[in-house]
């Protein structure tokens, strides 16, 4: 197409639920986004918490070997209540500034199933 300009995906953040979901179709896709992104070589970048789908997408991307970065605020890095850093950390004072690191970090976002929470994240996005 003349004109267009072609930007290549470096980085992803991925933003899904803190539970598995009730099929389990939602954990083996989550899974399989871990694969396409270590396949294409694409860095993943995810927000806060470990747990559900994104714990499946992070794990499998690091397995596989790309780059995985959690954004946490420091207030919550300290408790396992979201679960373990997979990847690496980086720790950030609010909500609001984990996300503008997040976007900072990311050439495009995908969202898995989830909450409302989800849901507010797309819409600040």
């Amino acid at each position: 197409m003349a004109g267009s300009s072609s930007h290549q995906i470096r980085n992803i953040c991925v933003f899904g639920g803190f539970s598995l979901g009730k099929e389990k179709e939602f954990l083996e896709s989550a899974n399989h986004l871990g694969q396409v992104l270590a396949e294409r070589k694409i860095h993943l970048v995810y927000g806060v918490g470990s747990l559900g789908l994104i714990g499946g997408v992070s794990i499998v991307a690091l397995l596989e070997g790309i780059q995985v970065l959690r954004v946490v605020p420091k207030a919550l890095a300290k408790g396992d209540i979201i679960g373990k850093t997979i990847g690496e950390e980086l720790q950030v004072s609010t909500m609001s500034d984990r996300m503008n690191a997040m976007f900072n970090h990311d050439d495009a976002f995908i969202a898995l199933p989830g909450g409302l929470d989800i849901l507010e994240e797309i819409l600040e996005s």
